[in-house]
């Protein structure tokens, strides 16, 4: 069921599906809550199944020039206070990781484990601002579609863009469709974010990394070798995948959550 409910100055739209423990799925940068369907329907007969359009994002709206990382973990907070729902077990695809990380950071109480899909602990390197700010340039410009068209097919493993053809072109979709405001406040939220590796590293929290082999965003050895899990933290590697695991590999990413919840993680 879709909900709407007031946050900040404007909206905040999240689903609510499934029943047992919340498992919130966070959606990355240039996506929306639509992004993983068919994926959530993998976890509903497991899971109470929670996913917001972040805001800035999908049918949310923007509440100022930058979205901080704490920001979305505020919005996450809200949604689960709607949804009487105390304690959650967060996926976090991408920039949906790095509000994983702050929503650790801000309410760790309320978190029972994360997930990190696709994503690391890293501030950004030069390089990478350097990217955000040409991508802030083309937006002010009027030209996202030039953003999608590139940044979405980058994605996917080479080997899969062929066989996932439709996939892709609905990703781009919901791409194109994000608004100009939302993506330059989370482009400026992602370049202002601290490193959180030790808060990671640290934590008493179960965690998941899952990794692509094909990544061209997070290059496999870079996560293998340079991400700090904790104690109680498990590494796994999709053989098969890009930087979109949930499109590419469904079936085994859903079977890698469920089984790590299910065996790590207390409520």
């Amino acid at each position: 069921m879709i909900h709407t409910i007031p946050f900040r100055n404007t909206g905040l739209r999240f689903t609510d599906s499934g029943s047992g423990h919340a498992l919130v799925l966070l959606h990355g940068y240039l996506e929306s809550l639509e992004i993983w369907d068919g994926f959530r329907e993998r976890l509903e007969n497991d899971f109470r199944v929670i996913c917001p359009d972040l805001p800035g994002h999908g049918k949310s709206g923007v509440t100022g020039d930058v979205h901080e990382m704490e920001l979305l973990a505020e919005g996450v907070a809200a949604v689960l206070d709607h949804c009487k729902a105390d304690k959650c077990f967060i996926v976090g695809h991408s920039m949906g990781g790095y509000g994983a990380l702050a929503f650790l950071e801000l309410y760790p109480d309320r978190l029972a484990g994360l997930c990190l899909f696709h994503s690391h602990p890293f501030a950004d390197t030069n390089q990478v601002m350097n990217n955000r700010c040409r991508e802030i340039v083309l937006v002010n410009q009027g030209k996202k579609e030039l953003i999608s068209k590139i940044n979405i097919p980058r994605a996917f493993a080479s080997v899969n863009l062929e066989r996932l053809a439709h996939q892709v072109e609905r990703a781009t979709a919901i791409a194109t469709l994000t608004p100009d405001e939302g993506i330059v406040a989370c482009l400026n939220g992602m370049m202002r974010r601290p490193s959180r590796e030790e808060l990671l590293a640290g934590t008493d929290k179960p965690v998941l990394l899952i990794v692509g082999k094909h990544d061209n965003y997070i290059p496999f050895e870079d996560a293998a070798k340079k991400v700090k899990l904790p104690g109680n933290g498990q590494f796994e590697a999709l053989e098969n995948s890009g930087h979109i695991g949930f499109a590419e590999e469904p079936e085994r990413s859903a079977e890698l959550i469920t089984r790590f919840v299910k065996e790590k993680v207390r409520f």
